[in-house]
């Protein structure tokens, strides 16, 4: 263990992952409602949650390394199986959010409904199974040499 400190982050990304669930969400009924400017904020703020969590996570595994999923069983496969699925997602999200945003700050509402219609789910799963992943890994089934309440 290197500094417990560095053992919250975790936590703490899986609360920035939720974060970003509930602002995405809250842009999307805004959106449908023609709350423009309400809209607006909530997606920024979901860019940068979603800024933050990456910042956090790389350094984190910078300094902890890989961690090791700790179940047996049927849970093993599965587990792996949504882990694969959201780091291929979280991989093509980036460039995907990259656009939607840029399309929408520089008013080309047209293109940037077209690619939110892609990017919203994406970023959507992405959000919410990094939480189910960070209760998997954590919570559900803990790394051994992990501190408890990670």
């Amino acid at each position: 263990m290197k500094f417990p400190a560095l053992w919250s982050l975790p936590l703490l990304n899986a609360w920035l992952n939720a974060a970003s669930t509930a602002l995405l969400l809250c842009g999307y009924a805004f959106i449908r409602r023609g709350r423009v400017l309400l809209h607006r904020f909530c997606m920024v703020a979901a860019f940068l949650s979603s800024v933050l969590f990456l910042v956090f996570y790389l350094y984190f595994h910078a300094h902890a390394g890989v961690v090791r999923f700790g179940g047996h069983g049927w849970i093993r496969p599965a587990y792996f199986t949504l882990l694969i699925s959201h780091t291929i997602l979280a991989a093509a999200i980036v460039p995907l959010v990259l656009i939607t945003l840029t399309r929408a700050l520089r008013e080309q509402i047209a293109r940037h409904r077209a690619i939110a219609r892609w990017t919203l789910p994406l970023w959507l799963y992405v959000s919410v199974t990094g939480v189910v992943i960070y209760w998997l890994l954590y919570r559900a089934y803990p790394p051994v040499g992990v501190p408890p309440g990670v």
